[in-house]
């Protein structure tokens, strides 16, 4: 009869954690999808910045919004770009709707450079999905804030 005991010991099963053991069964009959994927990749921000003695250059890809959705702003030495974005899709079969999404969306990006910035000579320009901002630099004791044009 002492063949079939067996010594009890709490602290094995706690050495043997394996918390993610199992969840890989779970998770196998799902398929992950993200809600907006007709819509595409939500566009994000992307960036280039050079630098020359009298200014800088910055070109940004911000594909699918219209000029009139982009605004940049430049305080001494901080920039901002805001997009917004807007997309909405209707799949007809037969002129019944079957099924109708909407995406509205607001990005923003900030950046600080190591100089401030001369908002009176800044130019800002939109053509093809690229913001390109000519920034110059400015001469010391200047100061003020500006919301550029986008030509």
């Amino acid at each position: 009869m002492a063949d079939n005991l067996t010594r009890f010991d709490p602290f094995t099963d706690i050495a043997r954690f394996e918390p993610f053991r199992g969840l890989e069964d779970f998770f196998k009959g799902f398929r992950i999808q993200p809600g907006l994927a007709n819509f595409g990749v939500e566009p994000r921000i992307k960036m280039d910045v050079s630098e020359t003695e009298q200014a800088y250059t910055v070109k940004a890809e911000i594909p699918g919004v219209n000029k009139e959705d982009v605004k940049v702003s430049v305080q001494g030495k901080q920039v901002t770009i805001t997009a917004e974005t807007k997309q909405e899709k209707d799949e007809k079969q037969d002129e019944t709707v079957v099924r109708s999404e909407r995406y509205y969306g607001l990005q923003s990006r900030s950046f600080t450079l190591d100089n401030e910035i001369d908002d009176a000579k800044a130019v800002a320009k939109y053509q093809d999905g690229v913001l390109e901002l000519s920034l110059p630099k400015k001469k010391a004791g200047q100061s003020g804030a500006k919301l550029l044009a986008i030509n």
